[in-house]
């Protein structure tokens, strides 16, 4: 049941670096190192227009790598691509700032100019300049935005409708680069390059963000059926519409939802399947928290629903021994009982590790029992508060460490899949004890929806 090594790794890695030494190569054509060798003001703007063209070329693959391309959601999953999407995002930033600041001294020793007149003359006189302005303005806005403590004092869906004005800034930046750019006005080849790039990237976003998204909405036309109260705090959305059938969706993925509700069309929602998709259902179960959960649990029958997915690698398809482990904490339940109901496994193949803060806030949990008595799944419940900072076990058995526990859970854990979902700090220590317990890499599968 080993899946073969999938070859997309090493294809996107070649074509990140390659992308990076053609745009140094137009750079050298360009005569860009004469000059910084022969130094002076020149060597500045030599730089300035080497940072510009790596900045650009990263925000491009920056783009690329939150298009939602297929393959690539299925290759690597969104968590990893979220992770090389901020790394280019911040290396390009700090490469743009470079850009502007070494440009801007390199052009104000040659005009024998102060910089701060230097850089007023770029913004006001130079063509597409202005447009570049607002451009880096509202990348620095991205950035900022980004923060991790920024990041924590903004709910989900704001910074999201937010930081989609990174593609804002990368389309204002562009005209500056067509109309001024001198590595890309004096090269052919540096016209095709560039124009490809763009091209891709524009495309991905309009294809797979914009068309796919509304032609699956209009096409599957999901509707809320009714909304099931769980638990307290735990809610579940009975979703009906056509030919779900046909959806590539499988369970343990995820969505993004738009719930047509006054102002919801602007808010989008991740939320993984709590049931194995069906014919013409789907079922997402969500915990409440913000006016955002409140407006969802309040919608009627009928409420329309705009979909963009299905995403997400938390499938059978990642599944390469007969018997399979899952842990799953508070809401991170979800995936693991939609997977409970369509992994294929005979009865003593399956154990279930749900955490919880109480016995109450054990969600579905009818449900799992009876997944446990017709399928044979051995479902252990583990209530109470955290043992310690760092471990993924209740008080109660703090006696146990983290490996441990997990051993006498599952004492074959070395030849089981690992399925883990749930808080980001408790999947980490999860997979702490999987490590100390010699698990393989491989066979651990998680994503994280950490923001």
């Amino acid at each position: 049941m080993r899946p073969a090594r999938s070859w997309s790794p090493d294809l996107l890695g070649a074509v990140a670096a390659a992308s990076v030494v053609v745009v140094v190569a137009l750079w050298l054509h360009g005569a860009g190192l004469r000059a910084v060798t022969d130094g002076g003001t020149a060597a500045f703007s030599s730089l300035g227009r080497l940072t510009g063209l790596v900045a650009g070329d990263l925000l491009l693959a920056q783009v690329f790598l939150m298009a939602r391309v297929p393959w690539l959601e299925r290759a690597f999953g969104q968590d990893r691509l979220a992770r090389w999407h901020r790394c280019a995002g911040l290396t390009s930033f700090w490469l743009m700032c470079a850009h502007v600041v070494l440009i801007t001294i390199g052009y104000a020793g040659a005009g024998h100019t102060d910089v701060f007149t230097e850089a007023w003359e770029l913004a006001v006189d130079y063509p597409g300049m202005l447009l570049a302005v607002a451009g880096t303005a509202a990348l620095v806005a991205v950035v900022a935005l980004s923060i991790r403590r920024a990041r924590r004092r903004l709910r989900y869906e704001s910074w999201h409708l937010l930081h989609l004005y990174a593609y804002l800034g990368v389309g204002l930046a562009l005209p500056h680069q067509l109309w001024t750019g001198t590595d890309f006005v004096s090269s052919p080849a540096a016209r095709a390059y560039w124009w490809s790039a763009y091209a891709c990237c524009a495309g991905s976003v309009l294809v797979f963000r914009v068309a796919l998204p509304l032609w699956r909405s209009h096409r599957h036309g999901l509707r809320v059926e009714r909304v099931v109260r769980e638990t307290a705090d735990v809610f579940s959305v009975h979703l009906a519409g056509r030919h779900l059938h046909r959806m590539p969706v499988r369970a343990g993925q995820f969505f993004t939802f738009r719930f047509l509700t006054g102002t919801g069309w602007t808010r989008a929602h991740p939320f993984s399947l709590s049931a194995a998709p069906g014919a013409e259902r789907l079922r997402i179960t969500v915990r409440s928290g913000g006016d955002d959960a409140r407006r969802i649990a309040c919608a009627r029958p009928g409420t329309r629903v705009l979909i963009e997915g299905p995403y997400g690698r938390l499938t059978a398809r990642a599944r390469t021994r007969r018997q399979v482990l899952l842990l799953g904490a508070g809401i991170g339940i979800t995936p693991l009982r939609a997977l409970l109901e369509e992994l294929p496994f005979r009865p003593g193949e399956a154990v279930l590790v749900y955490r919880a803060s109480t016995a109450d806030d054990f969600a579905l949990r009818a449900e799992l029992d009876e997944l446990a008595r017709r399928r044979g799944v051995a479902v252990h419940y583990l209530p109470g508060p955290a043992a310690a900072r760092g471990s993924w076990l209740p008080a109660w058995l703090g006696h146990l460490s983290d490996e441990e526990a997990l051993l006498r859970i599952a004492p074959g854990v070395r030849d089981q899949d690992v399925f883990v979902c749930g808080p980001e700090l408790w999947m980490a220590a999860v997979r702490t004890a999987l490590r100390h317990a010699r698990v393989p890499n491989g066979q651990i599968h998680y994503e994280s929806f950490a923001w």
